[in-house]
C-alpha cells in the first residue's frame, strides 16, 4: 500500500511538462532522436505526421541541442492548389500530403531527379533504394516515422502519409502489415485494396451507398461535394491529376492568395487594431467631453 507521507513527498519527482500534458511520448522520442555514436554528427531525420480537425501536418524534422529544426513541411490545406478541394483529412489526402512533403524536401535538397519514387502507385509494397548516378551509387534521403501519441492501428491515416512520402522518393523504413488490405492470417497485402485507398475509392463507394440508402445524411455529410457539383466517380481522376501536379511543381503558389505582404505592410496591419496610448491632456479632454454629454 502506498503511504503518502513526508518521505514520499520529499522524494517525489515530477514528470516532464509535455508528458504531464499528454503531448510527448518521451520513451519513443528518445529512440527516434538518439543517433549511433559512430556516425559522427550525422543528423537523424524524422517524418512527423500530426492531425487536426481540419488539416494534416507533415514535417521533416531533425533534433539539435538547442531544439528541433524543421527542414521542410507540407499541409493538407495546400492540396487545394493541386485540385483537391474537399476531404482534406481523409486517407487519400494524407497520402497526397506525404507525397507533397517528399517531393518538396527532395527538390530542396537537389535529390528530386535522382529519386523519383513511384510515379504510378499500384498499391504494391516498396522501399526507396539507392540510385545510380554519374558519380556512382547514391543513398536515398532517410527519415523515420514519428506518429507522436497517435494510435497505430492497421489502416490508420499516419501510414497513408508515410506511404505517400515513401512513394515520393524518401526512404522511410517500414513493413506492409499496417496498410489497409493486409490480411493478418495469410500475412499478405492486397494491393488492390491499398490502391483503392490511395485514389479515394473507399470514399467513392461510401458516397454511392449513402446516396442510395439515406439521401438526407448524404446531403449533410457531403454538402461541399454537392456545392462543387462533384460526383463519386470523379475522385480517382482528381487524385491522379493532383499527384501529377505535385510532382511537376511541389512549391506551387496559391493563386488566390495575392502578392506577399512586406514587413512594413504587416506592421501597418497590426497597428490598425492596437489602441493608441492617450496623453494626460487627451484623457482629461475625454473626461470633459463625457461630462458635457451628461449635462
Amino acid at each position: 500500500m502506498l503511504v503518502k507521507n513526508s518521505a514520499y513527498y520529499s522524494r517525489y519527482q515530477t514528470k516532464f511538462k509535455r508528458r504531464r500534458q499528454g503531448k510527448t511520448d518521451y520513451y519513443a522520442r528518445k529512440r527516434l532522436i538518439t543517433q549511433a555514436k559512430n556516425k559522427y554528427n550525422s543528423p537523424k531525420y524524422r517524418l512527423v505526421v500530426r492531425f487536426t480537425n481540419r488539416d494534416i501536418i507533415t514535417q521533416i524534422v531533425t533534433s539539435e541541442i538547442d531544439g528541433d529544426k524543421v527542414i521542410c513541411s507540407a499541409y493538407a490545406h495546400e492540396l487545394k492548389r493541386y485540385g483537391i478541394k474537399n476531404g482534406l483529412t481523409n486517407w487519400s489526402a494524407a497520402y497526397a500530403t506525404g507525397l507533397l512533403l517528399a517531393r518538396r524536401t527532395l527538390k530542396k535538397l537537389g535529390l528530386d531527379e535522382d529519386f523519383v519514387g513511384v510515379e504510378e502507385p499500384e498499391g504494391e509494397f516498396s522501399l526507396t533504394e539507392a540510385a545510380e548516378t554519374d558519380e556512382g551509387s547514391r543513398r536515398p534521403f532517410k527519415a523515420f516515422l514519428d506518429v507522436g501519441l497517435h494510435r497505430t492501428s492497421t489502416g490508420a491515416r499516419v501510414f497513408a502519409a508515410m506511404k505517400g512520402a515513401s512513394d515520393g522518393g524518401i526512404l522511410v523504413p517500414h513493413s506492409e502489415n499496417r496498410f489497409p488490405g493486409y490480411d493478418i492470417e495469410t500475412k499478405e497485402l492486397d494491393a488492390e485494396v491499398l490502391r483503392k485507398y490511395i485514389f479515394g475509392g473507399h470514399v467513392a463507394e461510401y458516397m454511392e451507398g449513402l446516396a442510395d440508402d439515406d439521401e438526407e445524411r448524404y446531403k449533410s455529410q457531403f454538402q461541399k461535394y454537392i456545392d462543387n457539383e462533384f460526383e463519386a466517380g470523379e475522385l480517382e481522376d482528381m487524385y491522379t491529376e493532383a499527384h501529377k501536379a505535385i510532382r511537376e511543381d511541389p512549391f506551387k503558389k496559391d493563386e488566390e492568395a495575392g502578392p506577399k505582404k512586406s514587413k512594413e505592410e504587416w506592421k501597418a496591419e497590426s497597428l490598425k487594431y492596437r489602441s493608441k496610448k492617450l496623453s494626460r491632456e487627451e484623457r482629461m479632454a475625454r473626461v470633459q467631453e463625457k461630462i458635457r454629454e451628461l449635462a
